[in-house]
């Protein structure tokens, strides 16, 4: 079995496996341990797992100024910038925070993304030519993906508050705006899967990324789509008592958990991929969610040319003023034709 075989079918054993124990279990009288138990262990696992990474994180040493720069510094005060220059060298803390907001709510470096190829050379049979083009399907799927992931989880609140909060309301209306099936079809939820398949077949399509993907690449895809595909059934194939749904969503929040009876094995299959992928998230590549908002290479301000960035740990040494340093070299300097500051 060859390299993407093996991580690719890992992958999705380890999602199917976790499927079928779920429906056993649910079918075994284990709805106490699959709606109850494994809720808390998973919400426990999460909270405590992202605490302690965000911790590990923001206690790591950044000694310098190390932020990813794509435009003009600033510089002399006639070299003029544009706004792109400003928000890719943020000078300033508010250019920074525009800076941030692009990156969290746009994916701006994303967008910005260019795709290297070789190609053949039409005025040369034998060569190839290194082509750069701009490629913004990555940036579509992700940013679809993202946004119909956020709509899916506000929506759910739902389940979870009573009354059910306005903006709640409102969101899930416009979310089922087009009314072409009954019960309404929420668009977040075919785009959430319709973008999970783009982003698997890129990685299963692209023989550069094929090569470079693990198990651990696949299995966040996989552990979605079952998540995804898992409340589609229930919606519109296999029917589960909301009610009922509800009231066990309303009991693990308040810490009086009841398991109503009737909900249905898919319900379960649903909610354990939920809890596993809690508990996934603090220890998976999904952790860059929050760590964008601790990369030193984001949220730094780039002003290295005119604030002098001092590691906090360095033993004391004495720095040579530029001045102090031309007065003890100025007539080798004159000498050599190197230009000074003064000339005696």
């Amino acid at each position: 079995m060859d390299f993407f075989k093996r991580h690719f079918l890992v992958a999705l054993a380890a999602v199917l496996g976790l499927v079928v124990v779920a429906y056993v279990g649910a079918q075994t009288k284990l709805q106490i341990l699959f709606g109850v138990v494994v809720p808390y262990l998973a919400a426990l696992i999460f909270v405590e797992g992202l605490v302690y990474r965000l911790i590990q994180w923001a206690r790591s040493p950044v000694p310098f100024r190390i932020p990813t720069t794509a435009g003009q510094n600033r510089t002399l005060p006639w070299i003029k910038r544009d706004l792109d220059d400003k928000l890719d060298n943020p000078d300033t803390f508010k250019y920074l925070l525009g800076r941030m907001a692009l990156e969290i709510l746009a994916f701006r470096s994303l967008f910005r993304n260019l795709r290297t190829e070789l190609r053949k050379d039409p005025d040369n049979p034998e060569g190839a030519r290194l082509i750069h083009w701009s490629y913004k399907w990555l940036w579509l799927g992700a940013i679809a993906f993202h946004y119909a992931f956020l709509v899916v989880v506000l929506r759910h609140l739902r389940f979870f508050t009573e009354p059910v909060p306005m903006p709640i309301q409102l969101l899930e209306h416009m979310d089922g705006f087009f009314q072409f099936f009954v019960p309404a079809v929420y668009l977040s939820g075919v785009i959430l899967v319709v973008a999970l398949f783009y982003l698997l077949a890129r990685r299963i399509t692209n023989p550069t990324l094929r090569y470079i993907s693990l198990a651990a690449d696949y299995f966040p895809l996989f552990l979605i789509l079952g998540i995804g595909i898992s409340g589609i059934l229930m919606r519109y194939v296999y029917k589960v008592d909301i009610v009922a749904v509800k009231q066990l969503a309303l009991g693990l929040v308040t810490l009086h958990p009841v398991v109503p009876a009737g909900i249905g094995p898919i319900f379960y299959v649903h909610l354990f991929l939920v809890c596993v992928l809690f508990a996934y998230f603090p220890f998976s590549k999904l952790m860059h969610a929050p760590g964008v908002f601790l990369s030193p290479s984001r949220n730094m301000v780039a002003n290295n040319r005119w604030v002098l960035h001092v590691n906090p740990w360095n033993y004391p040494v004495k720095f040579t003023p530029y001045l102090e340093y031309e007065d003890k070299f100025r007539e080798a300097m004159i000498e050599a034709d190197i230009p000074v500051e003064k000339e005696s």
